[in-house]
């Protein structure tokens, strides 16, 4: 009888922070700037350059601190973190071990209706490595080329503990963690851009076993998907190996996306590896009670407060405030939609409905489309006037989203406005009845699919642009005399 194991998940994010300039230089952080334009004596690691750190850099990871509920460190100080790698110019990354500025703080998720409390560890600031680019081949033989532009970028490096046991757990806080950010204006979090970065912890061990099995962690997971798919993959091969009788080693792996596994890259470092130091150029942070309180005070409406807002104020469903609270720009769009159209769930329902088809097919998020508030509020009182019907009201989106033309606009100039004319319908209708004589007789004789013939016949005949509840209204009059 096989055994029943149970999944254990801790994650460790890297979020750039999005600051003008370099933690520790004054070096622009642009992403996609030409390859070592954006480098200095100071993040290149020439002899005796000294850090000088970016304030802006501590009030971020104060705010950042303040939206995962987080201590604040009246003390901290960095660390020096000493590896040898070939994008590293220093051979040490400037980071933060024995005191970080920010400990043991939570996130509340919710998974299919179940909520859960994941608690964070701590929350740390560091410098970013630079990048390999690796290239064709010369003479049969691979070569990398060195970019410095990301060398000294913020980071914060925020850690879970190993609260997660699936991979839509570690999703949903993901989510959560990346929606907090995008609210507390601390960094862009673009996945696709390398804003934020994780790696999970991924362990199993026997259902009701309290001691955690033999942790392997994969790194560099830079969408959703990919880290769902990882950690499930992970986690079935540890569970074989260990049903086979194989042994597990504690290990770093990578996530193959063309062939959905992890690859082994190197026996796991620990902290002793790294021979960590507190860094003699930098010295320690005070933080004051006043700073933290004067940073709290111009914290903006967070996601969880949001949610509860719109969920009391206009009756909208937890699944809706949940949607619409994932990124600080679609509640910006729902409320200043709402304000001009006060009706928030049909606003709702083409947000999480036309508008997120559309973004999902076209790979945008909201603030990038074409369609703005005051467009969809323009287009939903066109419906409620009858100049357009719901169905027509879709094809109007669509052209809205593709070409950035208001609602009355394309239906002006498509010839798109629905007939509601009582007198214009019914000559239509009286010449579709004369027409078909044999379906009035069915009608006549209780086939209520009669009707709907006619409708059909109707919404043909006009192009789709006859209103419906006039239609039923003036069809049912005329086949009541016939």
């Amino acid at each position: 009888m096989s055994t029943e194991f149970e999944t254990v998940v801790g994650l460790e994010v890297h979020v750039e922070l999005k600051t003008d300039t370099k933690i520790f230089c004054s070096c622009k952080t642009a992403f996609g700037a030409e390859p070592n334009s954006q480098v200095c004596p100071i993040c290149s690691g020439f002899p005796g350059m000294l850090p000088v750190l970016n304030k802006k850099v501590v009030e971020y990871a104060i705010k950042s601190g303040l939206a995962i509920n987080a201590e604040i460190a009246p003390y901290c100080k960095f660390d020096r973190k000493n590896y040898f790698y070939p994008d590293l110019p220093n051979a040490y990354q400037i980071s933060q071990f024995y005191l970080p500025i920010c400990t043991d703080g939570y996130l509340d998720i919710n998974v299919e209706g179940t909520k859960k409390r994941i608690r964070i560890t701590r929350a740390h600031m560091e410098e970013d490595a630079g990048k390999l680019v690796h290239e064709g081949t010369i003479m049969t033989t691979s070569y990398s080329l060195v970019d410095l532009n990301r060398t000294g970028v913020p980071l914060l490096e925020i850690v879970s503990e190993p609260d997660l046991r699936s991979s839509q757990e570690a999703r949903a806080y993901l989510e959560k963690l990346r929606s907090m950010l995008l609210f507390a204006q601390v960094s862009d979090a673009k996945m696709e851009e390398g804003s934020i970065r994780c790696d999970a912890n991924v362990s199993v061990r026997p259902l009701g076993d309290k001691n955690l099995g033999v942790r392997v962690e994969i790194k560099n997971l830079n969408s959703f998907k990919a880290l769902e798919k990882a950690i499930e993959y992970e986690a079935k091969r540890q569970m074989e190996a260990i049903e086979d009788g194989e042994p597990l080693i504690q290990e770093t792996r990578t996530w193959d996306e063309e062939k959905s596994i992890t690859r082994s890259m190197r026996t796991k470092e620990e902290a002793h590896d790294y021979r960590y130091y507190p860094d003699p150029d930098l010295p320690p942070i005070k933080i004051d009670q006043e700073w933290i309180d004067s940073i709290r005070q111009t914290m903006p409406e967070m996601p969880d407060k949001a949610q509860e807002r719109l969920m009391g104020k206009y009756g909208l469903p937890e699944y809706d405030a949940a949607l619409i609270t994932v990124s600080p720009y679609n509640l910006k769009f729902f409320d200043q939609c709402v304000a001009l159209y006060p009706d928030a769930k049909t606003v709702s329902n083409w947000m999480m409905g036309e508008l997120s088809r559309l973004l999902n097919q076209n790979s945008q998020e909201i603030e990038q489309c074409h369609i703005k508030p005051e467009m969809l509020a323009d287009m939903l009182k066109l419906i409620n006037d009858g100049t357009i019907s719901g169905k027509m009201a879709k094809s109007v989106f669509e052209e809205m989203f593709k070409t950035g033309k208001s609602a009355g606009h394309i239906v002006k100039e498509q010839g798109m406005i629905q007939i509601s004319d009582e007198d214009t319908l019914r000559k239509i209708i009286q010449e579709i009845v004369e027409q078909n004589p044999g379906v009035v007789e069915d009608y006549k004789n209780g086939k209520e699919k009669a009707k709907g013939f006619f409708v059909g016949q109707v919404m043909k005949a006009t192009k789709g642009q006859a209103n419906p509840g006039a239609v039923n209204k003036v069809l049912s009059d005329f086949l009541s005399k016939e």
